[in-house]
């Protein structure tokens, strides 16, 4: 069978791929797998649904409630609200499952379908092979009062904002206050939410992002497009600015200069934050191998290892289970800070690094300035076999520059999980020296690796 769950739900042209057809079938599989599963202390199980700002969103989420409904499963619409705002209240309502409708920092067209499991956390993938095997069967539908319930959760934006207020673990006054700070919507699922949370916790808050109208979510805005962010936080004066994605599960800052803080210089803060407060796990950062060198350089010139992970939140996050860590992340701002949250969450890791702004009266360019970025090149070779890049030459070739980096530089080959492709990745000190090694062995895999 033809899988159709990716790493992140199921996503594609909205109407074309993702149509309200499959739509309404997945909800109906989810709903017959959880049903079938049992261990719901209702009478019926208890879904809660909720997505972004595209306009495709509208009747993909029709489609899947009636599938959930139909099922004998009762749903509560969050409407719109982030992907970790769903997570959140997963856990908080006690739900069996909860589904996003979004296709993330994608572009306004895409759409994507992802479901949680109770607590809210990423569905196990054996459990998406289940609800592949359900699409199209026939079923005995139930009738009568076993039809599921559907209706409007209110209280979700001020309760999911109240929630991410008391992580910042300040029962009193404003910890933000004195702080000008910018965010970035991406119009997307986040703009309600964003501002109102900066602004509760004291800080004085520009906006910019925040008109969503269906059709701009992404759209030369948000994390994937920081300009509008640093020219706002030039103009504004700002002290730092925060862009989130379309389902505000990733964030990207910038500073009062207008320098970019991505999400490696963000996982620094925060473990150094973490750490003063006794808080990071036996003093474990959890990155992926596409992390930059200078992070792991800084975190263990601070005493704290580093963990790297395949790339993907996925990932990140089993491993950071594996061991009961409490922070880990991306290079691209999905952070996770665990003991709040079960999946990246833009609007939360704003907050705490703006509170790490507060409390220590630091710029956010002094605090990212804890690590260097070491120059990284990526060269992605492409017509190759993906298969075989345990070639004899090539391993040696990798094993040459290697040497010749030593410990200031890092090379990483990563075979593509779909297309024939190979990405090569070099840090060096110089981007002379990254680029010079990228391209040599890029030249290795074409010649070792061709089909």
């Amino acid at each position: 069978m033809t899988r159709i769950f990716g790493t992140d739900g199921v996503r594609g042209l909205a109407n074309d791929k993702l149509t309200a057809e499959l739509a309404l079938d997945l909800g109906v599989a989810a709903a017959r797998v959880l049903v079938a599963r049992g261990g719901f202390d209702r009478p019926r199980p208890l879904a809660v649904v909720g997505r972004d700002t595209r306009i495709s969103g509208q009747f993909l989420e029709h489609a899947v409630v009636a599938g959930l409904a139909s099922a004998g499963v009762d749903v509560l619409r969050l409407r719109v609200l982030p992907t970790p705002g769903v997570a959140y209240f997963t856990d908080a309502l006690g739900a069996d499952v909860g589904v996003v409708i979004s296709a993330s920092h994608n572009p306004m067209p895409d759409n994507g379908i992802k479901f949680l499991a109770r607590g809210g956390v990423k569905l196990d993938d054996a459990v998406e092979r289940e609800i592949e095997e359900h699409l199209g069967q026939d079923w005995d539908r139930p009738t009568g009062a076993a039809v599921g319930r559907v209706k409007p959760y209110g209280p979700t934006v001020p309760e999911y904002v109240d929630h991410l207020i008391r992580t910042l673990d300040v029962p009193t006054g404003k910890p933000l206050s004195g702080l000008k700070l910018v965010i970035d919507c991406a119009h997307g699922a986040a703009s309600e939410v964003g501002p109102r949370a900066l602004a509760e916790a004291g800080a004085q808050v520009v906006t910019i992002g925040a008109s969503p109208d269906g059709l701009n979510i992404n759209s030369g805005c948000g994390s994937t497009h920081l300009e509008l962010l640093q020219k706002a936080v030039i103009d504004h004066g700002a002290h730092a600015g925060f862009a989130v994605d379309g389902d505000a599960d990733r964030c990207l800052a910038v500073d009062h200069t207008g320098e970019v803080v991505d999400g490696d210089q963000i996982m620094a803060i925060l473990a150094l934050a973490l750490d003063d407060a006794g808080s990071l796990v036996d003093r474990t950062l959890v990155a992926t191998v596409m992390s930059n060198l200078g992070l792991l350089q800084a975190m263990r010139t601070a005493g704290v290892e580093v963990i790297q992970a395949a790339v993907g939140d996925r990932y990140v996050l089993d491993e950071m289970r594996r061991g009961g860590y409490s922070l880990g992340g991306e290079q691209s701002g999905h952070v996770i800070l665990r003991e709040h949250a079960t999946t990246g969450d833009g609007v939360l890791t704003a907050l705490h690094v703006a509170r790490r702004m507060a409390t220590t009266g630091r710029t956010l360019r002094d605090l990212a300035g804890v690590m260097t970025h070491l120059p990284q090149v990526l060269v992605n070779v492409s017509g190759v076999d993906r298969t075989r890049t345990d070639d004899p030459e090539l391993a040696s070739a990798v094993a040459a520059a290697e040497a010749e980096l030593g410990d200031s530089g890092r090379v990483l080959l990563r075979p593509s999980g779909t297309e024939p492709l190979v990405r090569v990745m070099v840090e060096a000190p110089t981007a002379e020296q990254a680029q010079q090694v990228a391209d040599r062995l890029a030249d290795v895999v074409r010649t070792r690796l061709a089909v």
